[in-house]
């Protein structure tokens, strides 16, 4: 057998290493738009959240019994139907940006609390989960349900 030209072997380390451009930037794009994809669910998820906890709020008459009317719409997005210690943590640490949207609408503070006010106490209380859980607050939402059977008597 006659040996390959150099210039068709050239050619192929070419194309091999074209290949394995397009697999590292397809590796790379992957690995973005799922990085992109998990930063809108939490966008949202935040959104959601605290667009109920806002409506919440904004129908208690004192920061007491908005906090806890809050605090129960919290239990309920997260399915936490009973207590324990980390929960009652997340709870409590929560409670900052309950309060900061209680100031945030209440007329007689208007002048001194504003929406930036949540959203710092929110970034704390993130921050804080953070630190203290394996993943971030968000992942709370991605409670897996089960598909159940339809059945028609």
């Amino acid at each position: 057998m006659k040996p390959a030209p150099s210039f068709l072997e050239a050619l192929k380390l070419a194309a091999e290493q074209a290949t394995a451009a397009e697999d590292v930037f397809r590796r790379e794009i992957a690995g973005r738009t799922r990085a992109l994809e998990r930063e809108r669910a939490f966008a949202f998820r935040r959104l959601n959240l605290m667009r109920a906890i806002a409506d919440v709020v904004a129908g208690g008459d004192s920061e007491e019994i908005a906090v806890a009317g809050a605090t129960a719409a919290l239990r309920a997005k997260l399915g936490w139907s009973d207590d324990s210690e980390a929960r009652d943590a997340v709870i409590s640490r929560f409670a900052p940006v309950v309060q900061a949207v209680f100031a945030s609408l209440a007329p007689s503070e208007a002048e001194n609390a504003s929406g930036d006010d949540v959203t710092v106490a929110l970034a704390e209380f993130e921050r804080w989960y953070a630190e203290t859980h394996p993943n971030p607050f968000w992942t709370l939402f991605e409670a897996y349900m089960p598909e159940t059977p339809r059945v028609d008597f």
